[in-house]
């Protein structure tokens, strides 16, 4: 019998899950069939138990439903504990289990660069889904400093309560940083603008946007004209999606050039 799996978000056509995941399926000569859903939010407690029925094997869950998913689960790893923030969803034991490994995706993309980052400081645009686990994943490794602005102020002081070291800004005031991460959605589309005035930026320091898909956003685009190194979503896609196969299958996939050539160059 094949096997189900499902990624769910909104947007969602952006997504490369899919592709990534059926690839390791092939590979590992696993019979199972991943696709990706908009569901709407009463959808969600159906989705759950498709999981719970064996109609379905596992989720994976991108934005807005990181958070909206908990509810419906019967356990949190220690890390979405932690996060609050839910990206892979599976079954043991009738267990119905929330994990997080969205943070072993952005620890992994910035430590394979071998950038210098202990007693850095970090700016982060947006306080959605993904934010909790990039602040943990700067905490681990080694920031001194995060800052985070977002327009509404609401989720802001949410996540302050959550991770008290953080330091929140207000949306359009800039704090000098060594790291300046876009983890809104801004840039999905080719049109969307930041509108961050990058003139403000006094040295060169590491941009980086969670969005893959485009590789390039005019927030990369902007980056790279001022002269500062870059990096997109990319390989956090790629790292949290290997962790993700392991906690369904067992098995740990193979991430090589063929792999990266047929995600982005295909």
């Amino acid at each position: 019998m094949t096997k189900k799996y499902l990624i769910i978000g909104d947007p969602i056509n952006h997504s490369l899950s899919p592709k990534i995941h059926n690839y390791w399926f092939k590979q590992n000569s696993i019979n199972a069939d991943y696709a990706k859903k908009k569901p709407s939010n009463e959808e969600l407690i159906k989705i759950i138990e498709q999981i719970r029925n064996n109609e379905l094997s596992g989720i994976n869950i991108t934005i807005p439903f990181k958070q909206r998913i908990i509810p419906f689960l019967d356990k949190l790893s220690d890390l979405a504990n932690k996060t609050q923030s839910v990206n892979t969803v599976y079954k043991k034991d009738d267990t119905i289990i929330g994990d997080n490994t969205d943070i072993f995706g952005f620890e992994n993309s910035l430590r394979e660069k071998n950038f210098n980052l202990k007693n850095k400081s970090a700016f982060i645009f947006g306080a959605g889904g993904v934010v909790p686990s990039i602040i943990f994943g700067l905490q681990n490794l080694g920031f001194k400093k995060i800052f985070v602005t977002n327009r509404t102020h609401e989720k802001l002081e949410k996540l302050k309560k959550q991770f008290p070291l953080i330091q929140i800004s207000d949306w359009g005031e800039f704090k000098e940083s060594d790291l300046i991460i876009n983890a809104t959605s801004l840039g999905l589309k080719n049109e969307d603008k930041l509108h961050f005035n990058f003139e403000k930026i006094s040295k060169k320091v590491i941009f980086y946007d969670v969005i893959y898909n485009p590789s390039v956003t005019n927030f990369l685009k902007e980056a790279e004209k001022n002269g500062n190194v870059w990096l997109n979503g990319k390989m956090m896609f790629v790292y949290q999606a290997q962790k993700a196969f392991e906690l369904w299958t067992g098995k740990f996939p193979k991430i090589d050039d063929k792999l990266l050539t047929y995600l982005y160059n295909d």
